[in-house]
């Protein structure tokens, strides 16, 4: 038993160390991460957009005392609200996610490294706008691409051998973590207080997956990476005080990370920290849905389209079977009622139950409106997962990271349609060609939902401009969305 009377400084874990050192010393040469980078965040944007058509996204944002001002204060894209950056990061970080339409990381854990864009975008507006206003140069968006990129690898390299759902520990821990870490650069911390500022990410007490899942999924969910990405800003400007850090967060025997909520275990790491997530990140361009059924929903699609040219339709279906990951299974595998939309749109029955009778599947699909068509519980009633070891092997395999599914669906007279099989959705980095223009239009469409004609132009000439983008003030491309 080690002795804690024994009050020696303990050196600092190599997992802080590592991190700061990517992000104040590690340079980013890769065109194509730039090249995603932007997509990225126009994608982001776009799903921000698309959120605010929804009273339980918006209801959660503004400041937490009304009518507070914040001179030269971040704004809340689409919005009137110019707020402190805390808080702004969890605004922006909420709009981003609250759809499950925002780019997706899959592997040991998963998640959403745009989450991480909430408290990116808020400090440098607060930054580049206070610039200003002390005649010094502002922030440009070059500098909030590459923390893009940084903060996309930390959480995406930590995502490949360690998997805090096994633990029951959301991945939004790994959205505070890479969010203080690029945040504290952009704050101009040193690396000593960039390492403290790390460890107290680790201090906190951590989200547990609680509303994710059955039997208790809710809107938590929508919101938990804004609160993420707020928190990781609040830790960050702590540390830029002086606020001190705990060397030993992680390894300390029974107080530390590792023994008090990894059940003793540790980090482990597949490669050093570079580009390779943003290279490879996984988009959701067609569908709002849980990224593990993605392929589910594209090929129910293409099996609606084959009823359709058979004159058939849902209610002809007496079986479906969706052969599947081991991820899915645990995450999105569901039977019983489902009780909001949160709890629909992680359901796999659901996401595939929508598109063979409606031959769509948008984020409305998720509301009670829908959900009240008796067509879909009954079909939900029909279907039946089971995992396919290949298709797991083919998920965690780093050079395929496939999210395979496959449906066959057996109809009433006992005909067995062809099984429809689809490895690699639309929008990952193997049919990324086939993907750009694509995603180019959703972010259109969610601007159409939002702007005037002359405004959705206006940010469009700035979003697809590489080198204007690049050069451009951070407020000043906020601006445009006002």
């Amino acid at each position: 038993m080690s002795d804690f009377r024994f009050n020696e400084r303990p050196p600092t874990d190599p997992v802080l160390l590592d991190i700061a050192d990517y992000v104040l010393a590690r340079p980013i040469d890769s065109p194509l991460a730039y090249d995603t980078a932007r997509l990225c965040l126009i994608d982001s944007l776009g799903c921000a957009m698309a959120a605010l058509a929804f009273p339980a996204c918006t209801k959660l944002l503004g400041p937490v005392v009304p009518g507070t001002t914040v001179p030269h204060g971040a704004r809340v894209p689409g919005t009137p609200y110019v707020l402190d950056p805390v808080q702004a990061a969890f605004d922006i970080g909420t709009l981003i996610r609250w759809l499950d339409f925002n780019d997706c990381w899959l592997a040991a854990e998963w998640g959403h490294p745009s989450d991480n864009l909430g408290g990116i975008l808020a400090v440098g507006d607060w930054l580049s706008r206070g610039a200003v206003a002390q005649g010094r140069a502002p922030l440009t968006m070059r500098e909030v691409l590459t923390a893009m990129v940084k903060a996309h690898e930390i959480q995406g390299c930590f995502a490949l051998e360690n998997a805090f759902n096994k633990v029951g520990l959301d991945h939004v821990l790994l959205v505070k973590l890479a969010s203080t870490a690029v945040v504290g650069q952009l704050l101009g911390l040193s690396r000593d207080e960039l390492v403290n500022a790390l460890s107290l990410v680790f201090c906190d007490g951590q989200a547990l997956r609680t509303y994710r899942h059955a039997p208790n999924t809710g809107s938590r969910k929508s919101w938990a990476a804004g609160d993420a990405t707020s928190r990781a800003v609040r830790l960050a400007l702590m540390a830029k005080t002086g606020e001190m850090g705990y060397p030993a967060v992680l390894s300390t025997k029974t107080w530390g990370f590792y023994d008090a909520s990894f059940r003793g275990g540790e980090f482990k790491f597949q490669r050093p920290y570079g580009s390779y997530v943003m290279e490879n990140v996984l988009f959701k361009i067609s569908y709002p849905a849980e990224f593990h059924a993605q392929t589910a929903v594209e090929a129910a699609m293409q099996i609606h389209h084959r009823l359709s040219t058979l004159g058939r339709g849902s209610e002809d279906i007496r079986e479906v079977a969706i052969r599947t990951q081991e991820a899915a299974i645990r995450i999105i595998d569901k039977r019983g009622p489902l009780h909001n939309p949160a709890d629909r749109d992680h359901t796999m029955q659901y996401m595939v139950a929508i598109p063979l009778i409606f031959g769509r599947l948008t984020a409305a699909d998720y509301e009670d409106e829908v959900a009240a068509d008796p067509r879909v519980d009954a079909l939900r009633g029909k279907m039946r997962c089971f995992e396919d070891p290949g298709f797991t092997q083919a998920y965690h395999d780093p050079e395929r990271r496939a999210i395979p599914n496959a449906l066959s669906v057996t109809l009433n007279d006992g005909t067995v349609l062809d099984e429809v099989c689809v490895e690699y959705p639309i929008g990952h980095r193997r049919r990324r060609a086939e993907g750009i223009p694509l995603l180019q239009a959703k972010f259109r469409e969610h601007l159409a939902g939002r702007f005037a004609a002359r405004q959705q132009q206006a940010i469009l000439d700035a979003s697809l401009d590489a080198a204007r983008l690049d050069a451009m003030p951070v407020h000043e491309y906020m601006d445009l969305y006002v």
